[in-house]
């Protein structure tokens, strides 16, 4: 699917009723448009609060009216014993959505059911995202 930036709220809601899975793994070079896309996906799920990229913190909650939604960033990881030392298996096993760029840093930590969307770049303001469900 191909679309422009400019577009980026309506295919966030177009996206999420293809999402079979509540992990969702993001992939994409950087600047690829992972985080502008999970801002987008958080706020049609009722996200209200400023949503930024967990460089840092390496992860994010998010209220909605329902269960949280989580934003992982596993970039600055240098081993995957940094994600289960935050219990990033809690996270997987919550139930909510957890949005993570970079999952390439934890392959053996995602769960078996999950989505993978991989965006790439076709020009300063068009990408194009392929979506896939994974399950056992």
């Amino acid at each position: 699917m191909q679309y422009d930036l400019s577009k980026i709220d309506q295919i966030a809601a177009d996206i999420i009723p293809q999402l079979l899975h509540p992990v969702v793994l993001l992939k994409g070079t950087l600047g690829a448009g992972k985080t502008t896309l999970i801002k987008s996906l958080a706020k049609q799920l009722g996200v209200k609060d400023v949503i930024n990229s967990p460089t840092f913190s390496l992860v994010n909650e998010y209220k909605t009216p329902s269960l949280p939604v989580y934003h992982f960033d596993m970039y600055r990881l240098n081993d995957e014993s940094e994600a289960l030392d935050f219990g990033v298996e809690e996270y997987f096993d919550s139930g909510s959505y957890c949005f993570v760029e970079w999952p390439e840093q934890i392959p053996s930590l995602i769960p078996s059911n999950h989505c993978t969307i991989d965006i790439q770049i076709d020009s300063h303001t068009k990408r194009t995202l392929t979506i896939s469900n994974t399950q056992s």
